[in-house]
């Protein structure tokens, strides 16, 4: 859907500043009646996002800062506003600003041209990717992270970004760790854990579906790529919306590749293994 010259929407209420970015080929409008909140915000778009130089969105997001009082308590309360639709309102920016966060980026994964988004994290090894599907809760990010601290460059903890060749492009975001025993998530630059991030698109060279469970040991079978293409349509964000983009651009990545599932214990225990998994088939 597109909207109108983006310069309209300050005159729309008192909206005192606006701001359009282009990431995987959406528009992106967001507004705000508070001019310093943009600074704050780049943070929260997606990775490798730029300044878009046209005048039509796709999308806008309106983020009111207020004073006001809630239901007669004291403390102020902020607003979401995805569309025309009434997002999140909440006493916390910060809670504000994590559900803008989570909305932008799923809607830039639903709707990117000529991408495909699955949810995995991302490594690259010796020139191509090992792909962990699996959505939030799933442990994939502790897997992504002891695998970059054995060596591999990263490429994500959210999105597996494919191209229509199947190929695997970074989504360098930080990476969202829990603190121990809280659901409490701390973002880290992958040169905080020693890692370097990657930075060109590569083929699959393994996918690894891994199911944690305590005291586990890593003993996958291996999947057909029919199998394969199942269960990342599990974890593909347009799946419904674009079949005829999505199957045949999983099948290419797919293709030639080794596929493992199985449960597994703690990440640093299975990461060098997963490591030697890859190996054989780069060789050959």
């Amino acid at each position: 859907m597109g909207i109108s010259q983006i310069n309209r929407l300050r005159q729309e209420d008192d909206w005192a500043a606006v701001q359009s970015i282009l990431s995987f080929g959406v528009r992106i409008g967001i507004r705000t009646n508070r001019p310093e909140l943009l600074h704050r915000l780049p943070d929260r778009f997606p990775p490798s996002w730029k300044p878009n130089a046209g005048s039509r969105i796709d999308r806008l997001f309106s983020l009111r800062v207020s004073e006001k009082k809630l239901r007669g308590r004291s403390g102020s309360y902020h607003e979401l506003i995805e569309g025309q639709e009434a997002g999140v309102k909440a006493r916390s920016l910060d809670e504000v600003l994590d559900a803008f966060e989570v909305r932008l980026k799923w809607y830039v994964a639903q709707m990117a041209r000529r991408r495909v988004f699955v949810h995995a994290g991302v490594v690259g090894w010796n020139g191509q990717a090992i792909v962990i599907p699996g959505r939030s809760m799933s442990g994939k990010t502790s897997l992504v992270a002891e695998l970059v601290r054995a060596g591999a460059s990263y490429y994500s903890d959210e999105f597996a970004v494919l191209d229509l060749k199947g190929h695997v492009h970074p989504y360098p975001q930080r990476l969202e760790i829990r603190t121990d025993g809280s659901n409490r998530q701390e973002k880290y630059r992958i040169e905080d854990i020693g890692g370097i991030p990657g930075t060109k698109p590569v083929p699959v060279g393994l996918i690894a579906i891994c199911q944690y469970r305590a005291s586990a040991r890593w003993r996958p079978a291996r999947l057909s790529p029919g199998q394969a293409v199942l269960e990342l349509l599990a974890n593909t964000m347009p799946a419904r919306r674009k079949p005829e983009v999505v199957i045949p651009t999983l099948r290419r990545a797919v293709s030639n590749v080794t596929i493992l599932k199985g449960v597994r214990g703690e990440a640093g225990d299975v990461a060098l293994n997963i490591l030697k998994a890859c190996e054989p088939r780069l060789s050959d």
